[in-house]
């Protein structure tokens, strides 16, 4: 039998940062030799990371802490700046040693300390877990202000899958258009401190690493928390939610929500992630837990400064209380008689990478009998706000009209079985009353097994169809968790099988 996919819930109720995500996501059992090895393979020098246990409030979660060496100290984070002039908090954080032992370090944060938030203000001790620190300092003595080719380059020649690199790119990309906005350049001529800083850079190709070995393909996130008062960064001091953040949140239609908390509870770097991975802000009416993680900040607040992440299946109902088959979708539907081809073809393609159920032109005349076409575009609830920014932004029309719409809908997942000429992905739909079975061979394994075998597209959808109906155990259990991979991946389908 194939496991039913499983969903990420983000649960950002005291914020989100890179190392948060980072720990929460190897606390739900993410490889950490596969990261380690990533990590040893980065282009980048003057790091090195240590994965242990702390203790938040009581509670025992994963720290993950990029260390790095003098030359590549971050001070964009500084612990003092996060609260504005004068104020003064008190910092307390426990860690268990090997013998169950806890040791209690105080730290007072008053103005002109510099407590940093890459593991400058807080010590965190190893007490022989077994964890293997990775140093790559070798002497690079300055500080890089990398732009986004420079970033893009370093993933390129870093060595991880394909899928963890797509989710990396697009982290960095939202990055970089919202650096680019509050500067007012463009995103190529960029070059941002805080994202090109190596701790940041190594904080994101984790969790792009992480995900991608946990074989997520839909992730939910019904909002992010936000504190208030003032941070310091590398322009000076500046109003939480930094512009940054607020760019993200804009332009991805991200719910935030602000609390009274004095401090920076949403870095760039977290509120990018969510962007990134998002596919939902709903959770189902009920669910199954199957792991729960839990990641811990370096800073110190009235709200520990925890990130919960869980697994969790559908248990059939969602939050408007309709069982498997039945379900709800919105239709987006304007009317362009003023573009060319050329634009609404870019359109659609951005409105598909956005994750977009389906998009089509149809062409229709308008008053005064001037032809045009009318746009069609099928997606969910949570995500009209982005894709209605986008058809605002690419195009000229001035109105867009919205419909919620019902459907009845099989049900159904991609498996992935494996035929004469390789692995290929198909779409499994079972028919009501017990009436069988169909299968719809994914477009882009076709193509792949085509230009890897010279067959025709025919005769490679006839294939994988002749064995789909052979019912062959060419439904490897091997792939039970790597067919999570394949077919979408937050709202994008995979090039090619891995």
């Amino acid at each position: 039998m194939e496991k039913r996919k499983s969903t990420l819930y983000l649960e950002c109720n005291s914020g989100i940062s890179g190392d948060m995500a980072v720990a929460a996501l190897l606390d739900l059992g993410a490889d950490r030799e596969v990261l380690k090895k990533v990590l040893r393979s980065i282009p980048v020098k003057g790091f090195r990371i240590r994965i242990s246990r702390v203790k938040k409030a009581g509670l025992d979660v994963c720290d993950f802490h990029v260390i790095l060496d003098e030359a590549h100290e971050n001070h964009d984070h500084d612990m003092a700046y996060l609260f504005g002039e004068g104020h003064i908090s008190d910092e307390v954080h426990e860690e268990a040693g090997a013998g169950g032992h806890a040791h209690s370090h105080v730290h007072s944060h008053g103005h002109g300390e510099h407590h940093h938030d890459h593991g400058h203000g807080e010590h965190h001790h190893d007490h022989g877990h077994g964890e293997h620190h990775h140093d790559h300092a070798h002497g690079d003595h300055h500080h890089e202000h990398r732009g986004l080719p420079e970033i893009l380059h370093i993933i390129e020649h870093t060595r991880m899958t394909d899928g963890a690199k797509e989710i990396a790119v697009r982290i960095f990309k939202i990055l970089a258009k919202a650096e680019a906005k509050a500067h007012g350049l463009p995103e190529r001529e960029v070059h941002f401190h805080e994202v090109g800083a190596v701790d940041s850079i190594v904080d994101i190709i984790s969790v792009a690493v992480c995900l991608d070995d946990l074989g997520v393909t839909e992730c939910i996130v019904p909002g992010l928390f936000e504190g208030t008062g003032t941070v310091r960064c590398q322009h000076g001091v500046m109003s939480v939610p930094v512009p940054a953040v607020l760019n993200i949140v804009q332009e991805h239609g991200l719910k935030l929500s602000m609390t009274d908390i004095k401090g920076e509870l949403v870095t760039p770097t977290g509120a990018a992630i969510v962007a990134a991975v998002k596919t939902s802000d709903s959770l189902p009416k009920s669910f199954r837990v199957i792991k729960t993680g839990m990641g811990g900040g370096k800073r110190a607040y009235e709200r520990p400064s925890i990130l919960r992440a869980m697994l969790i299946e559908d248990s059939g109902e969602t939050m408007d209380g309709d069982m498997d088959g039945e379900d709800a979708i919105y239709k987006l539907e304007t009317n362009i008689d003023d573009c060319s081809g050329e634009v609404l073809g870019h359109v659609m393609d951005r409105l598909l990478e956005a994750g977009a159920r389906d998009v089509h032109y149809m062409p229709v005349y308008m008053k005064k009998n001037r032809p045009a076409y009318q746009l069609n575009v099928i997606c969910k609830k949570e995500q009209i706000s982005e894709l209605e920014n986008i058809i605002f932004t690419e195009t000229t029309t001035i109105g867009i009209r919205r419909q919620k719409m019902e459907r009845t809908v099989l049900p159904r997942q991609s498996v992935e079985i494996i035929t004469d000429l390789g692995g290929a992905v198909v779409k499994e739909c079972r028919l009501p009353e017990n009436r069988g079975v169909r299968y719809y061979p994914e477009y882009e394994s076709v193509v792949k097994l085509c230009e890897t075998s010279g067959k025709s597209y025919q005769e490679v959808y006839h294939l994988i169809m002749e064995q789909c109906r052979a019912g062959r155990k060419g439904f490897a259990k091997r792939t039970e968790k790597r067919n999570l991979k394949t077919g979408r991946l937050f709202g994008k389908r995979y090039e090619e099988l891995r």
